[in-house]
């Protein structure tokens, strides 16, 4: 028997017993590598006669050739058998319920100042926004607050410092003012974002939410501020009619000074704003103090203005049923999951506020 015919034999016996790919690489290493038994072979021709090369150089081109065929098809086979029995273990099966997906919602805090956004930008307004640390400038001296005023108390701002220079703002007006001392009339802003006061019961919270309006331009009057107000509460609580009335009332920031009453009936244990015998304070307004626009070097002989203030948490108890201001912090996810609001519903005018 040739050395050949031996070399073919043993390999194809080590073929059949094994059954790792690496093992098999290893084998073709040692066939037809540069050291390989096959490739030896072929060195040995160079020796023999030319009668004796040509047979024999058929013979290992025989061998070669089906060892290499077998070792390919003893591959392919291994590979076949893993993946079938990956197939097997890890089959899926298709009539089992799909998994659940939890959507999140949209918080109610969330989705009435985009709603409120959506409403004032209808009618020219423009959203600014500044940071929740103020300086004591922007937050009181600049808004005439006096030195005596009782906001000033440490009892009711959270101050940063001993000397009372930084604190947490106590309402967004301070948007205002940054706005205004950056910029020149006329101004028609709203500044919605947190607020912080040291209070704390069913219906304040230490921080919550507000937003605050400004209009200053030339010959600007009360007039102006009812009819956007007026128009406001009819669009955010989605009513066509509403009733409401001024107030005389005093803040440093603003005179005349009023709050602002809305009508409301109760039906079947809830509150139904619009028409009825029942009054509901809901903000505060004015004319802009000359002296916060002397404060901001606007001349308030040329420009006048008003603004107003607006609790968004108030807002969102008083048209979503919400009683308790705490749940909005609670981070409650069955809360969420019955007040929220889906997260691809923007409000816009034309398309709706509230779903």
């Amino acid at each position: 028997m040739s050395d050949i015919i031996k070399i073919k034999e043993e390999y194809l016996n080590k073929l059949k017993e094994i059954s790792d790919v690496k093992e098999i690489n290893q084998l073709k290493s040692e066939l037809f590598g540069k050291s390989g038994k096959i490739s030896n072979e072929f060195k040995k021709m160079g020796s023999l006669n030319s009668e004796d090369r040509k047979k024999t150089s058929s013979e290992l081109n025989d061998a070669k050739s089906e060892l290499q065929n077998l070792i390919e098809k003893k591959i392919k086979d291994i590979e076949i058998n893993e993946i079938n029995s990956k197939l097997k273990n890890e089959k899926v099966d298709v009539t089992l319920p799909g998994r659940s997906f939890n959507r999140g919602k949209i918080h109610p805090v969330s989705q009435v100042i985009d709603e409120i956004s959506s409403i004032f930008s209808e009618i020219g307004f423009s959203v600014e926004e500044g940071p929740d640390v103020e300086n004591e400038y922007n937050n009181f001296t600049a808004l005439n607050t006096p030195e005596n005023h009782p906001a000033r108390d440490m009892h009711d701002t959270f101050y940063l410092d001993k000397n009372k220079k930084f604190l947490l703002r106590t309402h967004t007006s301070p948007v205002q003012v940054r706005t205004m001392l950056d910029g020149k009339p006329p101004f028609k802003i709203i500044a919605p974002g947190r607020t912080y006061r040291s209070d704390s019961d069913q219906t304040h919270a230490p921080m919550f939410h507000q937003v605050e309006g400004l209009h200053i331009d030339k010959n600007i009057n009360m007039g102006h501020l009812k009819g956007c107000l007026n128009y406001f509460i009819r669009e955010f609580f989605e009513v066509d009619k509403i009733k409401m009335r001024f107030r005389p009332s005093h803040f440093p920031f603003t005179e005349p000074s009023a709050e602002v009453d809305i009508g409301y009936e109760l039906k079947d244990g809830k509150i139904k704003i619009g028409e009825g015998d029942k009054w509901l304070e809901i903000l505060g307004c004015g004319m802009v103090h000359p002296n916060v626009l002397k404060n901001v070097k606007v001349d308030p002989n040329k420009y006048q203005g008003y603004a107003f203030g607006i609790g968004i948490d108030r807002l969102a108890m008083l048209k979503y049923g919400i009683n308790d201001l705490r749940a909005f912090f609670e981070t409650d996810y069955r809360w969420l999951s019955h007040f929220g609001f889906d997260p691809l519903d923007v409000p816009s005018s034309y398309r709706g506020l509230s779903r």
